[in-house]
């Protein structure tokens, strides 16, 4: 049957088509207004530029082609982050804050959540060449400002550090293959596995690491967290950062959670993650976190920090919203009517043209008023059932 289509890849009808190109818009207005700035890079590129962070994951998500003309592996683009990475790095080579914006489709081989599609519209912001606290204050705010506007509301929102895994490890002098055990077993909270394989490493780091998956919940967790894990520097300086971005985002999200596990993006992530859940949807409806070397392949490392989301996820939360009313007009060859439809569409009103003039098939055309000539003039009114 010609007419079906893959898994996980769903066409989108005139309600929802309508309804997330106005959210797109929309957000990105307001990112222009926040002074980012619009990038559009393409949906596929050689697959050595996407696949630049050593994630199975990523890799396992990702379409690979042929270049036909190079003969070289191409890729479609499973993530856009790496390409503003490109961007800012080898395109732009602005030395001071750069703050750039996108808007786009990416496609997975598997969908990354429960009845999640394969094509999401992944929409997100990027800021880079600032390293402080501030600056993924300004991200994380921004992210949470979208959210609202589209009318996303109960938000929850869950910090982490990637900073504080990577300083506990600093110097352990293990094997790359035992790091990402470790990493899967702290991300699944599986502290049977993960007490298995910690023992060869020394007794300090080993507390530490088992402490980690029940560091979490409500933001108590960072002052349980400065008496349980060794006072390193990286550590004390990431549990900082979470302090201060907890006590700001306090009172502009409905409730904020630590988790010291969460280890989402790691492959990349440098330094505090986050994520912001709705009681709606059992994934996150936006993800980020700081990303400070992922430029280094690209031949300049900068201090980054974004998020991103997926605006058909985003739609799936909110209600139903009918498409718009709008005017009827005959098809006539009349100059006046011509100047009345054009007068209307100048004032934001739909007006549709009919065809065919099938009564029967007004419906369809969504009318609730109609144009009509009265005493030479063509008017708007009440459409009759």
């Amino acid at each position: 049957m010609k007419w079906l289509l893959p898994e996980f890849i769903q066409d989108m009808l005139p309600e929802e088509a309508w309804r997330i190109e106005v959210m797109r818009r929309e957000v990105l207005e307001l990112m222009r207004r926040s002074g980012y700035q619009l990038v559009a890079p393409p949906l596929i590129e050689y697959s050595d530029s996407l696949l630049i962070n050593d994630s199975a994951d990523m890799d396992l998500r990702t379409f690979k082609l042929v270049d036909q003309l190079s003969g070289r592996t191409l890729a479609l683009r499973a993530d856009i982050t790496p390409q503003v990475a490109r961007i800012d790095a080898h395109l732009l080579n602005r030395q001071g804050v750069a703050r750039l914006c996108y808007a786009g489709n990416v496609v997975h081989t598997q969908p990354s959540g429960l009845m999640r599609t394969r094509e999401p519209l992944q929409v997100g912001a990027e800021l880079y060449g600032h390293g402080g606290i501030e600056s993924d204050l300004e991200i994380q705010a921004l992210m949470l400002n979208s959210l609202a506007l589209l009318g996303i509301k109960q938000v929850h929102l869950d910090l982490g550090h990637v900073g504080v895994f990577h300083a506990l490890l600093d110097g352990a002098d293990i094997s790359d293959e035992l790091e990402q055990a470790l990493f899967v077993a702290l991300q699944q909270k599986d502290v049977p596995t993960l007490t298995t394989q910690v023992q060869s490493l020394p007794a300090e780091t080993q507390a530490a690491l088992l402490a980690l998956p029940h560091l979490y919940g409500s933001i108590d967790v960072i002052a349980r967290a400065r008496s349980q894990l060794p006072k390193l520097p990286a550590v004390v300086a990431a549990l900082d950062d979470l302090q201060r971005a907890a006590s700001g985002l306090n009172g502009k999200v409905d409730s904020i959670g630590v988790d010291l596990a969460e280890l989402r993006g790691y492959h990349y992530h440098s330094g505090m993650v986050f994520a912001a859940y709705h009681a709606g949807s059992h994934d996150a409806i936006a993800v980020g976190g700081r990303y400070d070397d992922l430029g280094k392949v690209f031949g300049r490392a900068r201090p980054a920090t974004g998020f991103s989301m997926d605006l058909r996820q985003l739609h799936g939360l909110l209600p139903l919203q009918a498409l718009s009313k709008t005017i009827h007009a005959p098809y006539r060859e009349d100059a006046t009517l011509d100047a009345a439809i054009a007068a209307l569409r100048g004032q934001g009103e739909i007006v549709v043209v009919d065809l065919l003039g099938d009564a029967a098939l007004h419906t369809e055309l969504n009318c609730d008023r109609e144009l009509i000539q009265r005493d030479g003039q063509w008017v708007v009114v009440e459409m009759k059932n």
